[in-house]
């Protein structure tokens, strides 16, 4: 499943600033919290990829449990 999102700027003095936004709906299957800790990682292929720095103990369960299966 995707959702498309575009890139903005804030452009400063001295400075530019990039932001992307995630949709309420990503975010709510995510269950991402406020202020909570991710990291991006750019992958060989070009990719950029939002890697949560500690994971939550279910979403872990489910990945185990689906690589069971």
């Amino acid at each position: 499943m995707g959702f498309r999102t575009k890139v903005q700027v804030i452009q400063r003095k001295e400075s530019r600033q990039f932001y992307i936004n995630f949709p309420s709906a990503c975010t709510q299957m995510m269950g991402f919290r406020k202020g909570e800790v991710v990291e991006w990682v750019l992958t060989d292929d070009g990719d950029l990829l939002l890697k949560r720095t500690k994971r939550k103990r279910g979403a872990q369960a489910a990945r185990e449990q689906a690589q069971t299966k």
